[in-house]
C-alpha cells in the first residue's frame, strides 16, 4: 500500500521534488536490511520507477546508488542501459563491475560513455589496454588524465602509435610518470619532425635545415631525458634507438659532451655485446686501450674516439678540480675541441664540426641558466 502510494505522489509532483525523493528512497533502500520487508518494498518502487520513463528521476537513483556495492544489481543493469547522463554515474564510479563487464561496454557504448569508463578509479591493465586499442582520442585523453589507472609500457606504446599525432594526447602522455623511456623519446621525436615540418611549409628554412635543426633538438631532449632516467630503464631505450636509426654517433657524442655517459656506456655495451658494467668500467676508469678495444668491436667511426677519449678525460678532470659547473659546461666542448685537434684535420671536418656546434649549443646553455640562477 505504501510503496502505492508513493509511486501515486511521485507521479503528482513537480519534476524537481520527485527526483528529490527518488534519490532519499533510493539511499533508504542501500540502508536497508537485507532481505527485510521494507527492502523489498524499496527495490520494487525503485524498480517501478527506473522504468517510468522519467529521465530525471533515473538520474536521481543512478547518482544515489554509484558508490554502494550493495545496490540491487538488476536496478544498476537497467540503468546502466541507460542513456549516458543516466549512466555516466555508475559507469564511472560503481563497483559492482568486474573488468570483462567494462570491456563489454567499451565496444557495446558510445564514445562519451567509453570516456567514463576510462575515468574510473584504479583500471586495470587489462580494461586499459582494450581502450587504447580502440584508439579513440577523447576516450585516450580522458584515461590519460586518470592518474590511478594502470597503463603498461605495451599500452603506451599502442596509445603513442594510434593517436600521438595529437598534440593533447602527446602533452598528457608525456606528463605521466608511467610512460616508458622509448615512448618518450618517440613522442619527443614526432614533435622534432612535426616542427620541421611546419616550419619547412612556411618556407622560414629549407627542407634540409630544418631537418638538421629538429634531429639536433630531438638528440638535446634524448640526452636531457637520459639523465633524469633510472639506469635499469636505459638499455630499452638504447635498444629503442638503435631500431628506429637514432643510436647515431652524434647522439653518442653529445651525450659525452654533456657528461652524460650513461647513454654511451649503454649504447657501447648494445653494439659491441658486452656486459654494460664491463662497458661502465673501462669508460670511466681512463684505460683508453681497452676501451678503444671495445669500441671497434662495436664498429663506431674510428676518428671519432679521440673526441669520445677527450671528452671522458676532460670531465674527469673538471670531477677532480671541482670546477663550476656553469663554466665547465661552457668551456667544455672548446676544451675537448684542443684536445681533439690533432685528429681534426684527417676526418674531414665532420667530428670538429659536430664538436663545434655542440660548444656554441653548450655555451648558450650554460649561460642561460647562470642567467636564471642570478635572477
Amino acid at each position: 500500500m505504501l510503496v502505492r502510494k508513493y509511486l501515486e505522489w511521485v507521479e503528482r509532483e513537480p519534476s524537481g521534488q520527485s527526483a528529490r525523493a527518488a534519490h532519499a528512497l533510493a539511499r533508504a533502500c542501500l540502508l536497508a536490511a537485507p532481505n527485510s520487508e521494507d527492502r523489498a518494498a524499496m527495490d520494487a518502487a525503485l524498480t517501478v520507477l527506473v522504468d517510468s520513463g522519467r529521465t530525471d528521476i533515473r538520474q536521481a537513483i543512478a547518482e544515489a546508488m554509484a558508490d554502494s556495492p550493495a545496490a540491487p544489481r538488476h536496478i544498476v543493469a537497467a540503468l546502466v542501459g541507460d542513456q549516458v547522463s543516466v549512466a555516466a554515474p555508475l559507469v564511472e564510479r560503481s563497483p559492482q563491475f568486474i573488468d570483462g563487464e567494462l570491456i563489454e561496454l567499451l565496444t557495446t557504448g558510445s564514445t562519451a560513455l567509453r570516456a567514463t569508463i576510462a575515468s574510473r578509479p584504479n583500471l586495470s591493465a587489462i580494461v586499459t589496454a582494450a581502450i587504447a586499442e580502440a584508439g579513440e582520442r577523447e576516450v585516450c585523453l580522458a584515461l590519460l588524465h586518470n592518474d590511478t589507472a594502470v597503463i603498461e609500457p605495451t599500452t603506451h606504446a599502442v596509445i603513442a602509435a594510434r593517436v600521438g599525432a595529437d598534440p593533447a594526447v602527446r602533452e598528457a602522455q608525456l606528463a605521466r610518470h608511467d610512460i616508458p623511456p622509448a615512448v618518450r623519446q618517440a613522442l619527443i621525436r614526432h614533435v622534432a619532425d612535426s616542427l620541421a615540418a611546419f616550419v619547412a611549409g612556411k618556407g622560414w628554412l629549407s627542407d634540409a635545415r630544418s631537418g638538421t635543426v629538429a634531429r639536433e633538438a630531438c638528440e638535446r631532449a634524448t640526452v636531457n631525458m637520459v639523465a633524469e632516467m633510472e639506469p635499469s630503464r636505459l638499455p630499452a631505450l638504447v635498444e629503442h634507438l638503435r631500431v628506429t636509426g637514432q643510436l647515431t654517433t652524434a647522439l653518442m657524442l653529445r651525450a659525452a659532451c654533456s657528461g652524460h655517459f650513461e647513454l654511451f656506456e649503454a649504447a657501447l655495451a648494445r653494439l659491441a655485446d658486452v656486459p654494460i658494467e664491463r662497458a661502465t668500467h673501462l669508460v670511466r676508469s681512463g684505460r683508453t686501450r681497452a676501451l678503444q678495444a671495445i669500441y671497434a668491436k662495436a664498429r663506431l667511426p674510428e676518428l671519432a674516439f679521440d673526441a669520445f677519449a677527450a671528452a671522458i678525460d676532460t670531465w674527469a678532470r673538471y670531477a677532480e678540480e671541482g670546477g663550476d659547473y656553469h663554466r665547465s659546461r661552457a668551456d667544455l666542448a672548446d676544451t675537448i675541441l684542443v684536445r681533439y685537434a690533432d685528429a681534426a684535420d684527417s676526418d674531414g671536418g665532420d667530428v670538429a664540426t659536430m664538436l663545434r656546434r655542440f660548444a656554441a649549443e653548450q655555451a648558450r646553455e650554460a649561460a642561460q641558466e647562470y642567467a636564471r640562477a642570478a635572477a
